[in-house]
């Protein structure tokens, strides 16, 4: 397979010499990758040394504030068959990146996608869709065939980014996952955090719900920005709306955002104790679509 490089000079691929496994997803996943890192104007390169962990933390700081990763973190990976990946602009620079590792739970064998970030200038542009494209091609090369990760369930743009463009689907929720959070973005919020599965010789794009939403767990207030909690008992498909800005409306009045982050959380344990996944996002209202596997298209 052939490789390129990136303006500073790193591989964009894996090594040639690396054999791909048999793949059934309808097109190429580095086609995919690849195609989506050139329109969001960035290129896709190995990050694998020290070095590039100095440049990673850049991303960290820029993206979370104080925190940081240990230098040899990103060396450790690389040397252990977890290669991270990199966004670079025209001028060589990273602005965003993507690591995790190979895990092992219940299911089985799956890549832990950890860290996925682009400094704030970049984001919206589909930056972190490249990045988690390239880390799913990568995944495949190595005979994976799901990815895992956790995100905060009030922030809408991941949401969408995680269910409506690459078709993760949500299997699991705790409340304060990590505990205490100390970053720029976390500190002060009870850390809830969906987890996701990624199944990757799927085609990527959103699942299609066969049947519309029964009821909208949660919504917004038509007087007020606050939450609605509807009383309903989930049943085949079902709505959780949550605020399209959540940082935002949190940082207008702590309060409100508690109500909101109570009211979506209450909402998405009745679902899965209901036996439902979060197969959808509906971008226009800005909710979760949690529906029984029975009524998800093509299945999950």
């Amino acid at each position: 397979m052939p490789t390129s490089t990136t303006s500073s000079g790193r591989s964009s691929r894996r090594p040639p010499a690396a054999e791909p496994r048999r793949r059934t997803a309808l097109t190429d996943p580095w086609t995919l990758a690849h195609e989506r890192a050139r329109v969001a104007g960035v290129t896709l390169g190995q990050l694998t040394t020290v070095e590039d962990a100095d440049l990673v933390n850049q991303v960290i700081a820029a993206t979370w504030g104080g925190q940081h990763m240990d230098r040899e973190v990103v060396r450790a990976l690389a040397i252990s068959g977890n290669v991270s990946w990199g966004a670079f602009d025209d001028d060589g620079s990273l602005i965003g990146f993507v690591l995790g590792w190979a895990g092992v739970d219940e299911d089985g064998l799956h890549v832990h996608s950890h860290m996925l970030a682009a400094v704030p200038d970049r984001r919206h542009r589909g930056v972190g869709h490249a990045l988690k494209l390239a880390q799913r091609a990568q995944a495949l090369d190595q005979g994976i065939e799901v990815v895992r990760w956790t995100f905060d369930p009030v922030v809408a743009r991941n949401a969408w980014l995680n269910l409506g463009k690459l078709g993760a689907v949500v299997d699991r929720f705790a409340r304060n996952f990590y505990g205490e959070m100390a970053d720029a973005i976390n500190v002060g919020e009870r850390s809830d955090r969906l987890t996701v599965a990624w199944q990757l010789p799927r085609e990527p794009g959103a699942h299609v719900i066969a049947e519309p939403p029964a009821g909208l767990l949660v919504r917004s207030d038509d007087a007020l920005p606050r939450p609605e909690v509807s009383g309903e008992r989930p049943s085949r498909v079902a709505a959780i709306e949550l605020p399209s800005e959540y940082h935002d409306l949190r940082t207008a009045d702590p309060v409100l955002g508690t109500m909101w982050r109570d009211a979506i959380a209450d909402a998405i344990e009745a679902c899965l104790d209901a036996k439902m996944l979060g197969a959808a996002f509906d971008r226009e209202r800005s909710s979760y679509i949690f529906a029984v596997p029975d009524a998800i298209e093509g299945g999950v």
